[in-house]
């Protein structure tokens, strides 16, 4: 794929949503790590009626460490995987305190330090919470990124590589924002619906549906 389709493609797609923003619910970026730690394979839907619960009673590493892993897993226990997350997320909160004045570093590799948190998930919070130009590659970008040619890699390391490369500095902040809104609801796994697509005639995708 070319650069003018490449440019083409994020002038629609922000024109489309010019202030794209995830669907997690969060207002703090405490809320937001927890929210996205507890993401990793859930919805997002999911993950939100959880912190509905959980945020109004604790939403600060002081009040998740009181609560303790016993008492955090009956708030999430609808999430896959509940039993790890409620550890990690409570460890997270404990290292918080300890080494963090119970504020979310703007460090990836303090970020990457903590328990449940991955390349992924620290390049959310510094693209969500504090507007770093940070572009996070789940498997709907990855899909989205590769069925297109937009920016083809083989694992999502190489995908976030190239995007970093072919992406320009204005559109860096909300592309995966962009992305991965395309991936969920257009450019969907099993079959894309190609026919409601604002860039389906830019995209080189080879067996288009209707």
């Amino acid at each position: 794929m070319n650069k003018t389709k490449r440019l083409e493609i994020l002038s629609r797609l922000r024109d489309d949503n010019p202030n794209p923003k995830s669907e997690l619910e969060y207002t703090t970026p405490f809320e937001l790590l927890v929210a996205v730690t507890l993401s990793a394979q859930a919805t997002d839907v999911g993950v939100n009626k959880a912190t509905r619960k959980l945020f109004p009673v604790a939403n600060t590493p002081e009040a998740i460490v009181a609560l303790g892993v016993e008492g955090l897993k009956e708030y999430i226990k609808t999430i896959g995987l509940f039993n790890s997350k409620a550890n990690n997320v409570h460890k997270l909160s404990q290292i918080l305190i300890d080494k963090h004045g119970s504020e979310v570093p703007q460090n990836r590799e303090a970020l990457e330090a903590l328990p449940g948190v991955g390349r992924k998930t620290a390049n959310v919070v510094l693209n969500c919470a504090f507007g770093w130009p940070t572009i996070a590659v789940d498997t709907h970008i990855f899909r989205v990124s590769n069925r297109t040619k937009f920016a083809m890699g083989k694992d999502v390391v190489a995908v976030e590589e190239k995007l970093e490369k072919v992406v320009p500095k204005e559109y860096k902040v909300d592309v995966h924002h962009w992305l991965i809104l395309h991936g969920r609801y257009i450019c969907t796994a099993r079959k894309p619906k190609c026919g409601s697509c604002i860039i389906e005639d830019l995209c080189e995708f080879k067996d288009k549906a209707e």
